[in-house]
């Protein structure tokens, strides 16, 4: 069998028509993938807060350490119980303080003792109660409340789904205006999301006689970054 050996300016020849033929097809392939419209959505829901967060501090005083403890420790006691007792839930300790007192001359006059706990109230409704109930077994310090929703999870996807059509309306209008036919997803990011307060005076009863606790509304809004193939 006879080998045949090329010249080198065939061979050079030869390797520009391959790269000659393969050009084109790796352009259109590149220039498909560059190709498309990307475009944000947004869309928010909106939704009446159904729970409450709230911190209850008990400050008490004694000549000793000891003795500020003891008291501090017994009106806490009091006050979880009552805690308890009006419904809130998921009650746990922030933190305990012990700190000696001084006067006006930086003398010593004794100790100041502090407790609090957090406590979750899951009907909004009785928020107010809850407080007035606390305060009544000695609590003398008050903090929040922190309104959420339970179902804020929930809440934020439907918000996702929403932002995703929104994001295909822009582009859609895009695509139109510019002549283009919109095809696919290729790509999809998340932005950010979270519960902003509105000013808004939901219809909520509250137990009569207790301290008002209005919860307005929030607003849960998603963000998307969206890619869609367009020819």
């Amino acid at each position: 069998m006879k080998t045949r050996i090329l010249p080198v300016a065939g061979l050079l020849t030869l390797v520009a028509v391959v790269t000659a033929f393969a050009l084109p097809g790796a352009a259109t392939s590149a220039a498909a993938e560059a190709g498309g419209i990307t475009v944000q959505g947004t869309a928010s829901v909106q939704a009446v807060p159904d729970r409450a967060e709230l911190t209850f501090g008990v400050e008490s005083q004694g000549e000793t350490a000891r003795a500020a403890l003891a008291a501090n420790a017994a009106e806490m006691r009091k006050v979880i119980a009552a805690l308890k007792a009006a419904g809130a839930t998921d009650i746990k300790t922030q933190y305990v303080s012990l700190s000696p007192r001084y006067n006006e001359r930086n003398e010593a006059q004794g100790f100041a003792a502090s407790n609090s706990v957090s406590a979750t109230v899951k009907e909004i409704g009785r928020a107010g109660a809850v407080i007035d109930a606390a305060v009544a077994a000695g609590a003398n310090q008050v903090y929040g409340p922190n309104l959420s929703r339970g179902d804020q999870t929930g809440l934020y996807r439907d918000a996702l789904k929403a932002a995703v059509a929104n994001a295909r309306a822009s582009a859609q209008a895009l695509a139109s205006a510019s002549g283009l036919s919109l095809g696919r997803v290729t790509a999809i990011v998340e932005g950010g999301g979270a519960p902003q307060p509105l000013p808004f005076a939901a219809d909520k009863a509250m137990e009569a006689g207790s301290t008002p606790i209005e919860p307005g509304t929030q607003q849960v809004t998603a963000t998307v970054s969206v890619t869609f193939a367009a020819s």
